[in-house]
């Protein structure tokens, strides 16, 4: 039984007894129930604070939007949300251009504390030995000034800094270790740090251009690269890495052509990824990267796919649409098949699970 459910028994405990009635589910719901579903984050237009969480049920039969301030009224979210870390009954949602870390209660959204210094251009979130990690880009113009930012749980301050090389991105842990995908900030990386977190020294595995994606399954990091795009000197074409993380050994898939994918998920033995608006599916033990996709969501409109995540059998994709208006999260079956829509808000650009 989650945290929330066993305070929500004590406080009426203490104040009478009843039976279970229409009332007790609107007294839940006053009380925040955002379990059991899909939390979207929705980025908002940057250079303005209009971030905001929607909420999706499992079932599909709730659908809140303007989460955060409909819970606290007093409190804007901030300007451009990144990403969000799920830390025991707490969500730490990034907020790039805020440089700042909003801190609520995952099931209930209601704010509990910031995180506004020791941050500049924070990108990504992960926790590990009881401490939270957070990239930062610092000054993207600049190369010298990127480091992953630790945050004390207990005091929600940053209390150091461990230096990486350009454009820190999406970051796991495992092992005791910190894995760090470097996309180069406004260049293009083309590798990851591994942080040993017994002394906080870095090592450094080169890997295709762009990194964009980590998923560890079991001794092994997959890491997704985007490659150079077209705009930059020389676009090349995407890489999926493999990393033994017990010596840092790798080996690659390079993509036939020029094709840039991104959005690495595994689920149940299978890899999802996306090119452009196409979803492609590869088990776990395949030799060769697939040729024909599973399924394009072009049919919904969605050329591009601004945010992606796979979990219980479902496939969810969220599109940007113009980037102004209200943006759109689809549900398909891991098949293809559309399950159910939703307008969200401003540039869905991150779908989390809580469970």
């Amino acid at each position: 039984m989650k945290l929330k459910k066993l305070y929500l028994l004590a406080v009426v405990s203490s104040t009478l007894f009843f039976s279970c009635s229409s009332d007790d589910v609107a007294r839940e719901e006053e009380l925040g129930a955002y379990d059991n579903g899909v939390i979207v984050l929705n980025e908002g237009n940057f250079g303005t604070d209009n971030s905001e969480i929607s909420y999706i049920s499992n079932d599909f039969s709730i659908l809140k939007n303007n989460v955060f301030n409909t819970v606290n009224t007093t409190l804007t979210l901030g300007d451009t949300g990144q990403d969000i870390g799920f830390y025991n009954n707490l969500a730490f949602i990034v907020l790039n251009n805020s440089q700042k870390i909003e801190v609520v209660n995952r099931y209930t959204m209601i704010h509990v504390a910031s995180i506004t210094s020791g941050l500049s251009n924070p990108r990504y979130i992960t926790f590990a030995n009881g401490k939270g990690y957070v990239t930062n880009w610092g000054d993207g113009g600049s190369s010298t000034d990127d480091y992953v930012a630790v945050i004390d749980l207990n005091t929600y301050a940053v209390t150091s800094t461990i230096p990486v090389v350009e454009g820190p991105e999406r970051i796991l842990h495992s092992n005791n270790k910190l894995y760090v995908a470097h996309k180069g900030g406004y260049g293009q990386g083309n590798s990851v740090s591994v942080i040993n977190l017994s002394d906080n020294s870095v090592a450094s595995v080169t890997v295709g251009d762009v990194p964009n994606s980590l998923e560890l399954v079991g001794n092994s990091l997959y890491v997704l690269c985007g490659g150079a795009p077209s705009w930059s000197a020389t676009e090349t074409t995407g890489e999926l890495v493999k990393i033994n993380v017990l010596d840092n050994t790798t080996e690659s898939k390079v993509f036939a052509g020029i094709a840039h994918p991104s959005n690495l998920d595994f689920e149940s033995n299978n890899f999802y990824y996306t090119v452009d608006s196409k979803i492609y599916k590869m088990g776990l033990n395949d030799t060769e990267l697939p040729t024909t996709e599973l399924f394009s969501t072009a049919n919904q409109g969605a050329y591009g796919i601004y945010s992606f995540a796979v979990n219980n059998s479902r496939i969810y994709i969220g599109d940007a649409k113009d980037y102004i208006s209200n943006g759109e999260v689809y549900a398909y079956s891991l098949t293809g098949t559309l399950l159910n829509s939703f307008t969200v808000g401003i540039s869905p650009s991150g779908i989390y699970f809580n469970n």
